[in-house]
């Protein structure tokens, strides 16, 4: 049996509709098709080779059975086209992997080529649909393999030989310099027509030019941009092209410690991750996808924003109930393995003031409010006005007690700070005097009732001594300027109590064997987008060397493609839990583009910070804007 490799030692393709994890060792180990959400095709990565997986590499020698080819790999340029190159006593290959972006059938385009010598090659997919679950009828059909279980029908095109063999589809072939042989895995509904067979230069061709020409539109130009550039395509990547919703995440159940049950499905679009995730790209000149985004939003919640949930399915669906897969083991033994997540059914106040702010930075890059999201935002006002007082789940999703969480009110605050602007701007009609008492309301009850006078810092929920990441926010999105006493207290107590010595930040404290305030069991990593808020915190407070530092370190977790999970584990020195996050790439954007702003002499003084970012006694607002989740 395979070795389950290291989460960062994936890459990723896709084709803004779904996407495939790849390996260093040349093997697909997961696949969900036609969709992010849909049933995994190959499912190794929650178990082993049995559950699915496809890998092409240079065959082992025969008295080295489980000898592997040492790969260089990385993307062609600005793109999601990744190239591997492996190097065997006889030789060197390549191997092109990409997923065109498509209007029909999805399609995994694999090619191989040679570069010097001869090399050997195999390649062995072991199709395993419904999570793993399935053993599909594979059979030929002229010298076309197709697989067919249920409704779904893969069908896997080469100009090499074909054999089936105990569920494995093999081909062994061997290139020389300059010879190309490539595969074609495509997905279609069993009863429907067999998909057609590709041209394979035109494919590649056009996955470059879509990727070149998108990367082109990144009006950020300072430093760090090889990083801000990969993270805007990360994120775009993680967008559900059709609809414009974005997922959190393409994969589900990799844990945030392993061995733990802290496995959570991440392939649906949080209102709270896809708002932030538009931030980043609105902040890097990408208005298209906001405008999409905002589409996105008016079907999924304007017929029912009494009802607004904190997660949809990527086109809208509201119904995606958990439930546990018990014949997947869990990557690394992580168990359970969930589909679907319980989490969609919270009260989350935060949410308003994420998707608020979102279309309040939409109108300022010039998308004009139009009539439905007007009413749509007018209501969502008047709903958070009945409902801020309450206790929530709060932004990383507890399957506790409700509290009321600090960093809630703060949100609710944003969602009234942004709507008067708006407001006074005449880009809303509404009553403005309620909104301004409604504003300082909030803001005095939240300095009232969320600060700890005695530690000088605010607190996770009103009443208790826990910390949270989650309050390094205040200064960013506002809602009291950076040089506040109670701000720097409140930096300086996460950096002591939630940070381990080189700057990773937890969310919150956990608590082993017993279950926390979260309601759950078990540990977790450091949350990298906390580590990121932290950078800010540090460079909005003054210390641009510390905050530089910082997101230095940050960059150096990346896996050699430049992508992030969710968490990181600073003693096993690994990346943990889904990957790669929307989270994660939002932070290194936004982060970016403060350093970048704040490090700019005609604006190095925080009195002086250009708008979007200009924090106000109390009142001010902050621009990009960065938010986590979930338990």
């Amino acid at each position: 049996m395979k070795r389950l490799p290291r989460i960062e030692q994936y890459g990723l393709i896709g084709d803004m509709q779904t996407s495939a994890h790849v390996c260093d060792d040349g093997s697909i180990d997961w696949l969900c098709l036609p969709r992010f959400d849909s049933p995994a095709v190959f499912a190794g990565l929650l178990g082993a080779q049995e559950h699915g997986s496809w890998q092409i590499a240079p065959a082992p020698p025969a008295d080295q059975p489980n000898a592997g080819a040492v790969a260089e790999r990385g993307y062609c340029g600005d793109s999601l086209v990744l190239e591997s190159v492996w190097r065997t006593p006889t030789g060197s290959a390549r191997v092109l992997d990409l997923m065109p972006p498509r209007d029909g059938a999805p399609q995994i385009v694999r090619i191989v080529e040679g570069v010097t010598g001869e090399v050997a090659m195999v390649s062995a997919m072991r199709p395993k649909p419904g999570y793993g679950s399935v053993s599909p009828w594979i059979h030929a059909v002229g010298a076309r393999m197709v697989s067919e279980a249920g409704a779904d029908a893969l069908w896997l095109d080469t100009n090499v030989q074909q054999v089936e063999k105990d569920g494995v589809v093999v081909s062994n072939f061997t290139v020389a310099a300059d010879q190309r042989v490539a595969f074609v895995l495509s997905w279609c509904p069993s009863h429907g027509a067999a998909p057609e067979v590709p041209d394979l230069e035109a494919a590649l061709a056009e996955t470059l030019s879509f990727w070149r020409d998108w990367t082109r539109e990144c009006t950020y130009d300072g430093p760090y941009r090889e990083a801000v550039v990969r993270s805007v395509i990360t994120l775009k990547a993680l967008t559900y092209g059709p609809s414009g919703g974005i997922v959190a995440a393409p994969t589900t159940s990799l844990p945030e410690e392993i061995g733990g049950g802290r496995n959570w499905d991440y392939r649906f679009t949080w209102l709270r991750d896809a708002s932030t995730s538009l931030a980043a790209l609105l902040g890097t000149g990408y208005r298209q996808e906001a405008e999409a985004w905002r589409r996105w939003l008016l079907r999924a919640v304007a017929g029912d924003p009494e009802n607004l949930q904190i997660m949809y399915g990527i086109t809208g669906e509201r119904d995606v109930p958990e439930r546990v897969l018990p014949w997947l083991p869990g990557y690394e033994g992580s168990a359970p393995v969930r589909v679907g997540n319980g989490a969609a059914d919270q009260l989350q106040l935060d949410v308003y003031g994420e998707v608020i702010e979102t279309l309040y930075l939409a109108h300022e890059n010039g998308v004009a409010h139009c009539a439905d999201t007007a009413a749509l935002h007018q209501r969502l006002v008047e709903h958070l006005v009945q409902r801020w007082q309450e206790p929530d789940e709060g932004i990383w999703e507890i399957r506790g007690k409700r509290r009321h969480f600090v960093h809630s009110k703060v949100m609710a605050w944003v969602a009234i700070d942004r709507t008067v602007r708006l407001v006074e701007a005449g880009a809303l009609d509404m009553d403005l005097d309620p909104l301004v008492e409604l504003r300082e309301t909030i803001h005095h009850e939240v300095c009232t009732k969320g600060f700890d006078p005695e530690r000088n810092t605010f607190t996770q929920s009103y009443g208790s001594m826990e910390l949270d990441a989650a309050t390094l926010l205040i200064p960013r999105v506002g809602f009291l300027p950076p040089d506040d006493p109670r701000v720097i207290g409140t930096v300086n107590a996460v950096r002591s109590e939630l940070s381990t010595p080189d700057g990773l930040v937890y969310r919150y404290r956990t608590a082993g064997q017993h279950v926390g305030v979260d309601g759950l069991e078990g540990d977790e990593g450091a949350f990298l987008l906390c580590s990121f808020w932290l950078v800010d915190a540090l460079a909005l407070t003054g210390r641009l060397e510390d905050a530089h530092a910082l997101f230095e370190r940050l960059l150096a977790l990346r896996n050699d493609l430049g992508l992030l999970a969710e968490e990181y584990d600073p003693v096993l020195l690994r990346q943990l839990g889904n990957f790669p996050q929307a989270f994660s790439h939002m932070g290194v954007v936004a982060s970016a583009l403060l350093l970048h702003r704040l490090s700019t002499p005609s604006t190095q003084d925080l009195g002086t910070v250009p708008a979007p970012l200009a924090a106000s006694r109390g009142t001010g607002q902050t621009g990009i804007r960065l938010t986590p989740q979930r338990a």
